[in-house]
């Protein structure tokens, strides 16, 4: 005979194999700000876990057992179970933690009860009640009171249920026992933690009697004419004929009738750049909702998306939600603070990768002004490893629940003006599912336009969205002919392109944001795209989140046993995971500039080109000072207004005291707004005094040869090597040929440009890059100089290459001339050409005048202005989560401040580039995390005459040819100096 519990654990097993939908919720609606009351059910619960369905032994609402405090321990909800000591989390790109066997999940599978006892305010139990749970990782089944209300099926997305006659006065039992895995579970392969748990709010609502159930707002925009149309479709609660009534006071509206269009002689558009709202109420007898309203239109005309009748650029990012303690629950200060730095660095377009956001995020999104993709609750990624065999998206038994997944998408954010696109999921594959999503969207909302990126066909969408395509299939793709063999063809080709995902912003990188943008601001049917992303997915050490000398302890995948998991490659934003901007971060902002200013060369003309959607430049001041003496200070230009669109050309008229100076001109907000004050900047440009040749400062000394070596001014040098061991009281180890670097997580990838060659990582260590061996073919002591000729290579290969050291010396600092030319055939382009050496002591901090604050590659580096710097050794070496290359600052002079030595390092390059860090490029290489690193007992610097970039490698193309550094003869000048 079966027991009451085996029938329980049967169901529960069946149950967490069902493709069905959720069971027992009220329909989607949107999400409302209400008068009416109700009450937040964050805080405290209590948890227990079982290690699988088949442990579960009892109901998690009122038997004995699961009313044994000891049981049970605190967590807190919002959160994550395995964020608070109770299992682990876990990291996957696009694999599957457990076999593909749809739709049943593994064994090993935690089932946690949540289980909260509340006291029901009396002003909700007043009215009918529903409760809403906003966000439940994993497949969950809620009970109130014991009496089962129906089950989640949709990790971020919104559901409701009625409560009315269940709630009661006094104490209640709310029960939610949730599934880490279940049938939905391949329907949320997101490239993201594994992070189950109730992780949005939960709150019990007053539904009153004649209330407002739903509401759906149609706010139109005549860009002809200046005109606005206003629908406002209203539900009632219980489906009752009652009266609802609209008011927009500031468009005269006063009890108007809902359910009818009001036609409007003018309005003030809402676009990113002027973000109106007006603020509006629907009203009954007994609920009063609060909107803002927004009058907006999207569309596409000649392959091209206009927002109010005009060409609109999407420079977006993409955002996951992440917190570095707290995972996926964010709080409302998180969301404002992101979405405020966002519009600060001019990202002016999101998508909500890879589900629906918090719901106020929308609210924030409208006020601050975001054109938003937002996206379904739905990835299917894991299918692709298996050639999307039965994958859900074509799979009937699917399809209700795929529906029901863009049903609440869509529901709950209609009345947001920011949306201007519904994705339908990621990375999905195709099938006759989303073709079904994608028309019940564009029959729900025609006033939207409908993405998805998964189908290159793209019949079923409103706009042709890829992810990753190199530059010269963008280009290709702008300038495709209209047209086509077939009907679907020429209806792709009718559509605007989107990249919804580019420049894989990992590590060090991405390198060719300049390149993309460009071909977008040249071609009318690039409406842009979406830098992958904004936040590293980072999470602290939970049992050890910082080390002794207190840095922090950032893991990610497989740093918690996990046996499937893709390593570092959830570490790939423009910000760090505690929000502190990455070097990347700087030169998005300047290459998403909505004003382009150029100099010309001889600083006599200004041109101003204003890329915005529809505001001319009336809001800015454009300043300008210079590194001249007497001229540092800002001055306010007298320029002309350029409408949007346009470009204006502007006299100068320098003082002569600037000419050859390096001059920067800035385009600075007059007035404070909700996301900056007065004098933001927006742009900026700069002319930069021409280089000089690094030289002695005084005369060359002769070189003495000595039994201790070769004497040159304050430098010894080896006679076996031709290598200066000595630069006054400071010992120089190593110095060096260097062609190697640590390699960056770009380099470690292998570009969708060449999809058959191995990592260029792989290829440098095929090449031995990292293994040159030096023999001395000749040392000279010249009356004014030494010089040694070297040849370098590396082992097993016949190439290398000649170096020609040239030293010389006055009393105070040491020159080298470095000529390096290849010979034979080199296997693989270089990763730098410099010289390497390393002092005993490590460094305190590093000044420079250069190129700053951060660092700068070929690709890289269009945030780096001309200008004075200083920086502590961990801020100029740029420390990553994974250790690697980065923090090449192309400077003059730089002034090394060591830590006990006595004396510091004076270096002078002439536009070189200066590398300085307490490890080697080797220690680097080998080290998986930056809190591994030894602590800083020495000083590494490299100087070098050119540099490879860094491309975009670990998801997307590699480093652009023009970028590249091919075996090739390089010249190297330089100065070393000690200074006390």
């Amino acid at each position: 005979m079966i027991s009451g519990a085996d029938l329980r654990r049967t169901n529960l097993i069946a149950e967490l194999a069902s493709t069905d939908p959720p069971r027992g919720t009220l329909p989607p609606r949107a999400h409302l700000l209400s008068d009416a009351p109700q009450q937040s059910l964050d805080g405290t619960w209590r948890l227990r876990t079982w290690p699988s369905p088949r442990h579960v032994v009892d109901d998690a609402w009122t038997t004995p057992a699961a009313t044994d405090p000891t049981a049970w321990s605190d967590v807190h909800v919002p959160g994550h179970w395995v964020l608070q000591g109770h299992g682990t989390p876990a990291y996957s790109n696009l694999q599957l933690p457990f076999p593909v066997d749809p739709p049943h999940p593994p064994d090993t599978n935690t089932i946690a009860d949540h289980r909260l006892v509340f006291t029901a305010d009396e002003s909700v139990l007043e009215h009918p009640t529903a409760l809403r749970f906003e966000g439940v990782e994993g497949a969950a089944t809620v009970w109130l009171n014991g009496e089962e209300l129906g089950t989640l099926r949709g990790s971020r997305l919104t559901h409701e249920f009625a409560t009315t006659g269940i709630v009661r006065h006094g104490q209640n039992v709310l029960a939610v026992r949730v599934a880490q895995w279940s049938a939905v579970s391949y329907l949320e392969d997101q490239d993201m933690w594994w992070l189950p748990g109730i992780f949005r709010s939960v709150t019990l609502l007053a539904r009153p009697a004649g209330g407002v159930r739903d509401v759906f707002v149609h706010a139109g925009y005549g860009h002809r004419d200046g005109t606005g149309t206003l629908r406002v479709q209203v539900e009632l609660e219980g489906g009752t004929s009652g009266t609802a009534l609209l008011d927009v006071p500031a468009l005269g509206l006063s009890s108007a009738p809902v359910g009818v269009e009001h036609r409007l002689p003018a309005v003030r558009p809402w676009s990113d750049e002027d973000p109106h709202l007006y603020d509006a109420t629907v009203r009954t007898a007994t609920e009063t909702v609060r909107l803002r309203v927004g009058f907006r239109t999207v569309h596409v005309e000649d392959a091209t998306l206009l927002l109010n009748g005009r060409p609109v650029l999407l420079r977006g990012v993409n955002r996951h939600e992440h917190h570095p303690v707290r995972g996926r629950a964010v709080t409302p200060q998180d969301d404002r603070a992101e979405l405020l730095a966002m519009k600060r660095h001019n990202i002016n377009a999101i998508r909500t990768s890879h589900y629906p956001p918090r719901a106020d995020l929308l609210d924030l999104a409208d006020e601050l002004g975001f054109l938003v993709v937002l996206e379904n609750d739905l990835e299917t990624h894991g299918f692709e490893l298996v050639g999307w065999r039965r994958n859900p998206s074509d799979d009937p038994r699917w399809r209700t629940a795929v529906l029901d997944r863009v049903r609440r998408t869509v529901e709950r954010d209609k009345n947001h003006a920011c949306v201007l696109l519904w994705s339908l999921g990621n990375e999905a594959g195709t099938g006759q599912n989303l073709v079904a999503a994608a028309r019940w969207v564009a029959e729900r909302d025609p006033g939207r336009l409908v993405h998805y990126e998964g189908d290159r066909s793209s019949t079923d969408v409103d706009v042709y969205s890829r992810m990753y395509a190199t530059t010269d299939e963008v280009l290709a793709i702008a300038t495709e002919p209209p047209g086509g063999a077939t009907e679907a063809e020429r209806h792709r080709r009718s559509l605007p392109f989107v990249l919804c995902e580019y420049a894989h912003a990992m590590g060090n990188g991405p390198g060719g944001l300049s390149e993309y943008q460009e071909l977008f601001e040249a071609n009318p049917r690039l409406a842009g795209g979406f830098v992958w992303e904004w936040v590293e997915h980072a999470l602290l050490d939970p049992t050890s989140p910082t080390t002794p000398d207190g840095r922090p302890r950032w893991r990610y995948g497989g740093d918690f046993g996990e046996q499937v998991h893709d390593g570092n490659f959830v570490i790939d934003g423009l910000v760090h995971a505690d929000r502190t901007p990455g070097p990347a971060l700087a030169d998005l902002a300047q290459v998403f500039a909505p004003v382009r200013l150029r100099l010309a060369p001889d600083g006599g003309r200004l041109t101003v080109r204003n890329l915005r959607h529809t505001r001319d430049t009336g809001d800015l001041d454009l300043v300008w000072w210079s590194d001249a003496p007497g001229h540092g200070h800002a001055t306010i230009l007298d320029a002309p207004l350029v409408p949007a669109g346009t470009q204006a050309h502007l006299a100068l008229h320098l003082p002569p005291a600037v000419a050859g100076a390096t001059v920067t001109v800035a385009a600075r907000t007059r007035q404070s707004s909700p996301w900056a004050p007065a004098g933001h900047e927006v742009a900026w440009t700069q002319r930069v005094a021409p280089p000089t040749v690094p030289a002695l400062v005084g005369s060359p000394v002769a070189p003495v040869v000595d039994p201790s070596g070769i004497r040159l001014g304050p430098a010894l040098l080896d006679p076996t090597t031709g290598m200066p061991v000595r630069l006054g009281d400071l010992a120089l180890h190593d110095v060096a040929l260097g062609l190697w670097r640590a390699p960056t997580d770009n380099d470690r990838g292998v570009g969708w440009d060449e999809p058959d060659r191995p990592p260029m990582a792989d290829r440098w260590a095929s090449a031995r890059l990292h293994d040159l061996r030096s023999r001395l073919v000749s040392i000279e002591v010249a009356p004014d100089a030494v010089v040694a000729r070297t040849r370098v290579g590396p082992p097993v290969l016949d190439a290398g290459v000649d170096c020609t050291w040239r030293w010389s010396a006055d009393g105070h600092g040491l020159a080298l001339e470095l000529t390096v030319e290849p010979y034979g055939t080199w296997p693989c382009d270089w990763a730098r050409v410099g010289v390497d050496l390393w002092i005993e002591h490590p460094t305190d901090e590093v000044r420079w005048t250069g190129y700053g604050p951060g660092a700068q590659y070929p690709d890289t580096g269009q945030g780096a202005r001309w200008g004075m710097y200083v920086a502590d050794r961990d801020a100029y070496a740029v420390r990553t989560v994974r250790p690697q290359e980065h923090g090449a600052r192309v400077l003059d002079e730089a002034l090394v401040v060591t830590e006990g030595a006595g004396m510091d390092l004076r270096v002078r390059t002439g536009r070189a580039s200066l590398t300085v860090r307490p490890w080697s490029r080797t220690t680097l290489a080998a080290t998986a995390h930056d809190d591994a690193l030894p602590s800083a007992t020495s000083t590494h610097l490299s100087v070098d005459a050119a540099r490879s970039g860094v491309g975009t490698a670990s998801c997307g193309q590699g480093v652009l040819p023009q970028h590249r550094l091919p075996p090739s003869r390089q010249v190297l000048r330089l100065v070393l100096g000690a200074a006390p």
